[in-house]
C-alpha cells in the first residue's frame, strides 16, 4: 500500500481540528437574540426559500431539504433561476434565507432586493455584518471562520462546516418551536434505512 506524502497526511489530519474550530467559534460568537428571531420566523413562515452560490449553495440545498423533513415548506432557490422568475415563489410574510461567507455575492443581492420589495422577511448568514447582504437583511447570523482547511486557504471547507452547523442548529430549534413529533417523521420518511427502522418498530 502506498503511503501519502508526509505533508499530505499532516494536512489531512489537521482538517478535523481546523473545521471543528470554525464550528465552535461560530457557536461562541452566535447572536442568540438574532438566532431566536430567525428560528421563530422559520417556524411560522408559510413558505421558505434558501439561496446561496457554490459551497454555500450546496449547504443551502441541504438546509431546505432538512426543513422539509420536519414539515416546514422550504425549497432551494438557485440564484440563476431566481432572477428568471423563481422569486415568484415568495409572497409577503414568507422567509428568504441567504448565505455567503463574505456577504457580497453579487448573484444574491437582486434576489434579496426582490424579496424585500415583495414583503418577504430576509435572513442572512455571513461573517461580514457590514456587508451589502447584511444591510438588506432583517436578521443576520454570524459565521466565524479564521481559515479554510486547505493549504491555500481558498476551498470552502471550514466555512461550509460552520454554515452547516448553523443550519443544523436552526432546524433543531424549529423542531422544538413547532413541537415536531417523531411520529410525523415516520409518515414523511418511509424510505431508506430510517424508514425501515420505523417500520420495524411499528411491527414489533
Amino acid at each position: 500500500m502506498n503511503l501519502l506524502k508526509p505533508q499530505a497526511a499532516a494536512r489531512a489530519k489537521s482538517v478535523f481540528e481546523t473545521e471543528a474550530k470554525a464550528i465552535l467559534d461560530t457557536g461562541k460568537h452566535m447572536d442568540w437574540t438574532a438566532f431566536a428571531k430567525a428560528a421563530r420566523l422559520l417556524a411560522t413562515a408559510e413558505r421558505i426559500a434558501v439561496s446561496g452560490c457554490g459551497h454555500s449553495g450546496i449547504a443551502c440545498a441541504h438546509f431546505a431539504h432538512s426543513l422539509c423533513c420536519v414539515e416546514r415548506p422550504a425549497r432551494f432557490l438557485p440564484p440563476s433561476e431566481a432572477v428568471h422568475g423563481g422569486t415568484g415563489f415568495l409572497q409577503a410574510g414568507d422567509v428568504l434565507v441567504a448565505a455567503s461567507r463574505g456577504g457580497k455575492t453579487a448573484e444574491l443581492l437582486p434576489i434579496m432586493e426582490i424579496a424585500r420589495r415583495k414583503g418577504a422577511r430576509v435572513i442572512t448568514i455571513t461573517e461580514n455584518s457590514a456587508s451589502p447582504m447584511a444591510r438588506l437583511s432583517e436578521v443576520v447570523l454570524p459565521l466565524v471562520v479564521h481559515r479554510e482547511a486547505d493549504r491555500y486557504n481558498m476551498q470552502g471547507t471550514s466555512s461550509f462546516s460552520a454554515l452547516s452547523a448553523v443550519f443544523d442548529a436552526l432546524q433543531t430549534a424549529v423542531m422544538e418551536e413547532t413541537g415536531y413529533q417523531r411520529e410525523q417523521f415516520a409518515v414523511t420518511h418511509p424510505g431508506g434505512a430510517v424508514g425501515e427502522k420505523f417500520k420495524g418498530e411499528n411491527n414489533g
